[in-house]
């Protein structure tokens, strides 16, 4: 996807100013190279996308000619069969790589993504990170902890799916998406996923997950918060996940 291609798709795309790369004689020490600096900030070869809620980044098919680095939101991650079905395969987050695949010369992207909310998203051309890649260890460093976490996560999904029931792939993934293995503290989900596209992530229908969620309201495993605006999620819903 070319720049042209996603400013076509409506974003608001942020530019770095001209004098932004300048330095005065007392700036001009290097600084340690920092690979969060380098993915949040515009530069050459990147681009800064301010998405907004159902905007698509690539869809499946189109040629994979960047990657992309979520500062800020939520992107799903979609295929479609021959037929016609979808499936959602990925939910990502802040600090999240997408498209990544494109970097071990994979032609078209394999998934449509979406942001669900508000997003910060910064696109990096292949050539560009390529380049960073080669020259930047830290930034190899985090993008291969980014992959070796999404192979983990990828693998558990599967197990979930082949020997767990609907109603603890559902607590899985509230659990997953609120953090709360982090620490002891309530996490809200931010901002509210539809009951449409969890029920696509776990794999049952919507009425189910409904079921679910208002079960889990009842046990005071999750709360609804004001103005349709999320859940908040306690430790205790892992009570659902645990074996019996």
């Amino acid at each position: 996807m070319s720049n042209d291609l996603s400013t076509s798709r409506g974003f608001s795309v942020v530019t770095s100013s001209p004098q932004a790369g300048r330095m005065s004689v007392a700036q001009s020490q290097p600084r340690p190279f920092n690979p969060k600096t380098f993915l949040e900030q515009p530069g050459e070869g990147k681009t800064t996308l301010q998405c907004q809620k159902q905007q698509i980044l690539f869809a499946q098919g189109d040629t994979a000619n960047a990657v992309f680095y979520i500062v800020q939101g939520l992107v799903k991650l979609t295929v479609v069969s021959p037929q016609g079905k979808e499936a959602v395969v990925a939910i990502l987050e802040s600090g999240d790589f997408i498209g990544e695949a494109c970097l071990a010369e994979q032609g078209i992207y394999m998934a449509t993504a979406t942001s669900l909310n508000p997003s910060t998203i910064v696109r990096i051309s292949k050539s560009t990170m390529k380049r960073m890649l080669l020259n930047e260890p830290a930034l190899s460093e985090l993008l291969m902890s980014h992959l070796l976490s999404r192979n983990t996560r990828i693998q558990e999904d599967l197990v979930d799916h082949l020997l767990n029931t609907a109603e603890k792939r559902l607590a899985r993934m509230l659990l997953l998406l609120a953090h709360v293995e982090e620490d002891n503290t309530p996490r809200l989900v931010i901002p509210k996923i539809s009951q449409e596209t969890l029920a696509e992530m776990v794999g049952t229908t919507r009425s189910r997950v409904s079921f679910f969620l208002n079960r889990f309201k009842r046990l005071g495993f999750i709360q609804y918060m004001n103005n349709n605006a999320g859940y908040q999620v306690h430790r205790s819903l892992m009570n659902i996940i645990r074996p019996v």
